[in-house]
């Protein structure tokens, strides 16, 4: 899910896709076994260009608060990366590099501790992680890979909304460590994984985080799927927050053209309170999306809320808290195999002046409206 922006700066310590299809998420985290005596080596590669007008016209051109569509009033490119994926009966693996403007605000918040540390070469790795298969529907895979949590993918045309919601981009996209990943049953799956911590390749601290995943498809076509993290986010200088982190999201299919997902996210940290006491923030999206012409076009809505009022993941300058709700409709057309172009309209309004709005006292706002376009190609 992705780095903790705020509006100027971008809080530290914050943050799926992936190679194959997983009934269990529209993005995969974890690349499916190929069958038993099978392998290959599959390159993919993938360019999402994009135009963003936002109504409050950043003074620097930075969009905060998201990692897609990031500029203002530029043509850019939000994501293109170039992948090798290995699978075969026993090992598997990926390397892919990548650029882009979600790539930099991203990756940002990524640590900088000692000299060969920090975001100049940790962004440009979207994956870069070796597996091997322990049994029958169990492998393990250490290195650089997407994270376990959430709905929403870091490859953009994965996604039923062009943006990302402020669920997906403050949570992580990436981690580094150890992934367990098991197939119990054709209905049940499950991951452990043991990580650096909250979307950091560079260590921040001598401690390790742990998170979890479990996916349940039952009836036709529905998902609950459950994630969980458990880290200390802060550096060894100062005292330990534990920060725990739950994730509930369902995604089923309700017609042969209309399929919905909604997703909650509740977090607390310890010692982050003005008082020093234990914080909470919690955040939610529910996204509906209509096939107008099956694998032609798709037309999309939005709807989410995000209260973070003691400053835990975002930061807003200004000084003021994040309590925001917004909403988005979302239109794609599919031209031609492998090329995408969306387009988007969304809406955000907050309980606090916390958007950069050029026309506002103080160059902040209570609002943000913003419309984007984009023409992707995949390959």
């Amino acid at each position: 899910m992705g780095a903790c922006l705020v509006a100027g700066t971008i809080a530290p310590g914050i943050a799926s896709s992936q190679v194959s299809p997983d009934p269990a998420r529209p993005v995969p985290a974890v690349p499916a076994v190929q069958g038993a005596g099978s392998t290959g080596l599959a390159w993919s590669g993938f360019v999402d260009t994009y135009v963003a007008w936002d109504a409050g016209r950043p003074a620097d051109l930075g969009r905060g608060y998201t990692t897609t569509a990031a500029r203002h009033a530029e043509f850019n490119v939000n994501l293109a990366y170039l992948g090798a994926t290995w699978t075969s009966e026993r090992v598997r693996g990926r390397l892919a590099l990548q650029g882009g403007t979600s790539v930099q605000a991203n990756y940002a918040p990524e640590p900088r501790v000692g000299a060969p540390s920090g975001p100049d070469l940790a962004r440009l790795l979207q994956e870069a992680y070796a597996g091997v298969r322990l049994r029958d529907g169990l492998w393990v895979d250490a290195g650089i890979h997407f994270a376990p949590f959430g709905r929403e993918g870091w490859i953009s045309a994965d996604n039923w909304t062009y943006t990302r919601s402020l669920i997906a981009d403050h949570s992580p996209y990436y981690q580094s460590g150890v992934r367990l990943s098991w197939v119990a049953t054709p209905t049940v799956s499950a991951q452990l994984h043991v990580l650096n911590g909250w979307q950091n390749i560079s260590e921040t601290n001598d401690d390790k985080a742990i998170a979890a995943s479990l996916d349940w498809t039952f009836a036709r076509g529905h998902v609950l799927s459950w994630d969980a993290f458990a880290g200390n986010e802060q550096p060894d200088s100062v005292p330990r927050r534990l920060r725990l982190f739950h994730e509930l999201s369902w995604q089923g299919t309700l017609t042969d053209r209309f399929e919905a997902m909604a997703t909650f996210d509740l977090g607390r940290q310890a010692r982050s309170t003005a008082a020093g006491r234990t914080a909470t923030w919690w955040g939610t999206a529910l996204v509906a999306r209509h096939a107008v012409s099956p694998g032609r076009a798709w037309v999309a809505l939005r709807g989410e809320a995000y209260h973070d009022p003691d400053r835990v993941i975002i930061r807003p300058a200004g000084g003021g808290a994040f309590l925001a709700r917004g909403a988005s409709v979302n239109v794609d057309v599919a031209p031609q195999p492998g090329v995408l172009w969306r387009t988007e309209l969304r809406a955000l309004r907050g309980r606090d002046a916390v958007f950069a709005d050029r026309d506002a006292a103080g160059g902040l706002g209570r609002g943000n409206l913003v419309v984007v376009s984009s023409l992707a190609w995949r390959f």
